[in-house]
């Protein structure tokens, strides 16, 4: 008697159990080449099914995959927890998706989320563009899968429709903040590689500059401390700063660090601002001055929105933007 289970198929054909489950008792809901492949390795492997593969196809189960760019941010950590407890509300499996992955592309994770027949996507990526916008709309429509963006949204359409805030008017309202304390020098500090909504915050910063008739500094540098602890010394070789503001709080208080090694005081000759209002602001010394995003309300928000697609409830509002504020600590003055 064989002792193969339907866990080495499942392996051996590299699809989930339910995939499995599904060639074997509803064929027509698996892609001919899928099925093909796992009634092949079901031969080899001289697998017999037994109640637990057929409980697997009658189960009813909602699945959900959560896009994310990686597990480094604290902010994806917050927005997971918000997002978590909705889908512990309504019973739901998550399946979580890192995009930083050597192993394989965007496009192939997207694809085996496909492949994973999941009830709905929501993605977390703050980085958008065109083609990952348009493959999006290519799974929803074609595979019928509901897609929510969250903490992102993208400007020339709504049809996916999306969870996030004003980014530029937060961007203008924190640089106005520096401004109103007579500083005139203030930086905004982004990343080398091109996000969408940081490209909004930085919108808002060049309104506030240009309205004050001030020249806008935008610096640019890595997310990783190891670079730019080299790239912040080097600013202050060379640079009259009197503000910052970091589109993320881990960039600020990287920065503040510098400063402090240099002599330099804070917030009497340099204030500085955070862009999320992480855990980290409020552990940094001196805590950090930020913009306060709705990071927990994003996520449950942006699952409680999927909820309504996956149910084909009626979505009246496409593009939702939560409220934002600012909160003031010891960077500034």
């Amino acid at each position: 008697m064989s002792k193969a289970t339907i866990y080495d198929v499942a392996g051996a054909a590299r699809v989930s159990l339910a995939t499995v489950s599904r060639a074997i008792n509803n064929p027509e809901k698996v892609k001919p080449e899928t099925r093909e492949r796992v009634l092949r390795v079901i031969e080899e492997l001289g697998y017999k099914p037994n109640a637990f593969a057929k409980g697997l196809a009658s189960r009813k189960s909602t699945t959900v995959a959560v896009v994310v760019p990686d597990m480094s941010r604290a902010s994806i950590a917050e927005m997971m927890n918000g997002i978590a407890d909705i889908a512990r509300v309504y019973k739901y499996s998550i399946l979580l998706y890192v995009l930083e992955s050597e192993d394989a592309s965007e496009e192939d994770i997207l694809r085996e989320i496909i492949a994973a027949q999941v009830d709905g996507i929501l993605y977390l990526n703050d980085e958008i563009t065109s083609p990952q916008y348009e493959f999006l709309r290519t799974i929803k429509n074609t595979y019928q899968i509901p897609v929510v963006l969250t903490n992102t949204f993208y400007p020339e359409d709504d049809e996916i429709p999306s969870v996030s805030i004003d980014y530029e008017r937060a961007g203008y309202e924190i640089t106005k903040k520096l401004l109103d304390e007579g500083r005139k020098h203030i930086y905004m500090v982004s990343t080398v590689r091109k996000y969408m909504v940081n490209d909004l915050k930085e919108a808002g910063y060049l309104r506030a500059m240009n309205e004050s008739g001030l020249e806008p500094k935008v610096m640019r540098t890595s997310g990783r401390i190891s670079i730019n602890t080299e790239h912040f010394n080097e600013y202050f070789k060379d640079n009259k700063v009197d503000g910052v503001i970091a589109v993320r709080d881990s960039i600020a208080i990287s920065f503040m660090n510098v400063a402090f090694e240099n002599d330099v005081r804070i917030p009497e000759d340099i204030g500085v601002c955070g862009f999320q209002n992480t855990k980290y602001a409020r552990l940094a010394r001196p805590q950090l001055s930020c913009v306060d995003l709705p990071i927990y309300d994003m996520g449950a928000v942006g699952m409680r929105l999927l909820t309504k697609l996956m149910n084909k409830e009626e979505v009246t509002d496409r593009v939702i933007k939560l409220p934002h504020s600012i909160v003031l600590r010891k960077t500034t003055l």
